[in-house]
C-alpha cells in the first residue's frame, strides 16, 4: 500500500464552546492509504482532553511507514489487529483504520454499510449541535440553521435559562450535552424541568469517573443518560450497562470503525441504546460515521456542516437531516 499523510486546519463557521474548552480551528490529519488503483480516506482531529496532536499522529505513522506499505492488506479487520499490536493510540488507530475500509468497500465495489449487511431502510436524523455561549448567540445560531434534532451544550450556573429561552425560538427535539459539568444532585434536579421542555436525554452530566454519582442519577434521574467520556474503548461498554442507559461511541477515542462494529454489537446485547458522535471532522471522517449510521439509535455526525469550508466530499446531509450516499464503495470519500 501506498501511504500520504496531509494536515488540514479546518476553520469553524463559529466558535464552539463546550463546559472545558473552546476553539475556532480544528486540527485534523488526513491519511489516504492507496492500492490496485484505489485510495480510501481516513480521519482524525487533535484533541487537547486526550493529548493529542496531529503531529503526535503523524509521528507515530512515520515510525512505521515501512510496515504499514508492505503490510500484506486484505481486510480491515487484520489490519487493525496490526496496529493495535504496534502500540499506536486510538486516534492514530483511527485513521488508518478508517482509511484502510474505504480502501476495502473500494476495492469491493460496495458501500460499508451493504458490506456489513444492513440497508438505508432506516437510520437516525443527525442532531445539529449549538456550542455553548450566550444566549442569544445561542438562540441566533439555531434560527441560522432550523432543525428537527439540537444537541446544546451546556455547563453553566444559568443552563435551565438557557432551556428555557431556546425553547421559546424552536419546536425542535433537544438533546443536553453537559460534557461532565455537572453534580449528580444537579442533574436529578434538572431533569424534571428538562424532560417537560421536551429534551429527549442527556449526554455526560458528570465527570467520566463518578461512577456514586452515576449510579444515583441512574436509580433517579428522570431522563435517559447517555454516555460519552465514560465510555472510551471496548472495555468500557460492560460497565456504563450498569449506569447508563446508552453509549456514544466516538471513532478517535475507540480506534475506528473495527472496534466501533463490536461495541454496537455489545451495546445492544446488554440492551444499551447506541449513537456514535463525531469529533469535528470533516467529511472524510462523517462519511465513515455515516456508514454505521443504519444501526444506531441515535447519531452525532454534524462535524462538516460547523465548518466554513470542508475538504472532502462523501455524504450529503439535506436540509431536512436525510442523508445521501455517494456511489462510489467504502465510505465513499474524495479528497477537494
Amino acid at each position: 500500500m501506498q501511504l500520504r499523510l496531509k494536515k488540514y486546519t479546518l476553520a469553524l463557521k463559529h466558535t464552539f464552546s463546550i463546559s472545558r474548552e473552546s476553539h475556532d480551528f480544528q486540527d485534523t490529519l488526513i491519511v489516504s492509504l492507496s492500492l490496485n488503483g484505489q485510495t480510501g480516506y481516513g480521519e482524525a482531529t487533535s484533541n487537547p482532553y486526550y493529548g493529542i496532536t496531529v503531529e503526535s499522529m503523524i509521528n507515530e505513522i512515520k515510525a512505521i511507514t515501512t510496515e504499514i506499505e508492505t503490510f500484506d492488506f486484505t481486510i480491515p479487520e487484520t489490519f487493525h489487529r496490526f496496529l493495535v499490536q504496534k502500540g499506536l493510540t486510538n486516534f492514530t488507530i483511527c485513521a488508518l483504520d478508517l482509511a484502510s475500509h474505504d480502501l476495502y468497500g473500494k476495492l469491493l465495489g460496495k458501500p460499508l454499510y451493504e458490506i456489513w449487511g444492513t440497508t438505508l431502510d432506516h437510520y437516525p436524523t443527525t442532531n445539529y449541535t449549538i456550542g455553548l455561549a450566550d444566549t442569544p448567540t445561542m438562540v441566533a445560531k439555531m434560527e441560522e440553521r432550523p432543525w428537527p434534532i439540537y444537541k446544546i451544550k451546556l455547563g453553566t450556573e444559568n443552563d435551565l435559562p438557557i432551556i428555557r429561552e431556546l425553547r421559546k425560538h424552536t419546536q425542535a427535539i433537544f438533546r443536553i450535552d453537559a460534557n461532565c459539568a455537572w453534580s449528580a444532585k444537579e442533574t436529578i434536579a434538572n431533569a424534571p424541568e428538562l424532560k417537560d421542555l421536551g429534551v429527549e436525554f442527556l449526554e455526560q452530566p458528570l465527570k467520566a469517573d463518578d461512577w456514586e454519582g452515576m449510579e444515583k442519577v441512574a436509580h433517579d434521574c428522570i431522563l435517559p443518560v447517555i454516555a460519552d467520556e465514560s465510555c472510551i474503548v471496548e472495555s468500557d461498554v460492560e460497565k456504563c450497562a450498569l449506569y447508563f442507559n446508552g453509549i456514544n461511541i466516538k471513532l478517535t477515542k475507540c480506534g475506528g470503525l473495527t472496534p466501533a462494529l463490536r461495541m454496537i454489537k455489545e451495546a445492544k446485547s446488554l440492551g444499551l441504546q447506541v449513537m456514535v458522535g463525531c469529533m469535528t471532522e470533516s467529511t472524510v471522517g462523517i462519511s465513515a460515521i455515516a456508514q454505521l449510521a443504519p444501526q444506531l439509535d441515535y447519531v452525532d455526525m454534524d462535524g462538516a456542516m460547523l465548518l466554513k469550508e470542508d475538504i472532502a466530499e462523501g455524504i450529503h446531509i439535506h436540509e431536512d437531516g436525510t442523508l445521501e450516499y455517494p456511489a462510489l464503495g467504502g465510505s465513499g470519500i474524495t479528497l477537494k
